[in-house]
């Protein structure tokens, strides 16, 4: 066999996936919170991932570029009796959009399990081939 490289693929995907669910559970954890300065709000994370060579030509994995934090300016509310406000009784939200993070969660997750079935079928393969002499 050529080094079970098919198990070092999978395992990629799955913590590319993990580390995907957890900005998105930050993004989550961070959607209510509140700032009086729009520099200092919260900006919402996501992982940017890359193809990552693994052994000879045609075999690569995923890999994490980075985690880089969203442009979208943050959302500004009338709120003059917040103990946060500005000065004009402004504060700001992270301009997170709950449902669209839910389905980053939802589709990471199903990734992740998709991960975890070629892992599973892998090791039944291998496991059916070496019984195969008995």
């Amino acid at each position: 066999m050529s080094d079970f490289r098919i198990f070092d693929i999978a395992g990629s995907a799955m913590a590319a996936q993990s580390t995907r669910l957890n900005t998105v559970a930050s993004n989550l954890a961070n959607a209510d919170s509140l700032s009086g300065d729009p520099t200092k709000v919260y900006k919402p994370r996501m992982p940017v991932f890359q193809t990552v060579e693994v052994g000879g030509p045609g075999q690569a994995a995923v890999g994490i570029a980075g985690i880089v934090e969203s442009e979208t300016a943050p959302e500004k509310r009338y709120e003059p009796g917040h103990p946060l406000a500005d000065a004009q009784g402004y504060v700001y939200a992270p301009s997170v959009n709950p449902v669209e993070e839910m389905v980053n969660m939802i589709s990471a997750a199903r990734s992740y399990q998709s991960s975890v079935e070629v892992l599973s079928t892998s090791k039944d393969l291998m496991l059916r081939t070496i019984n195969l002499g008995k």
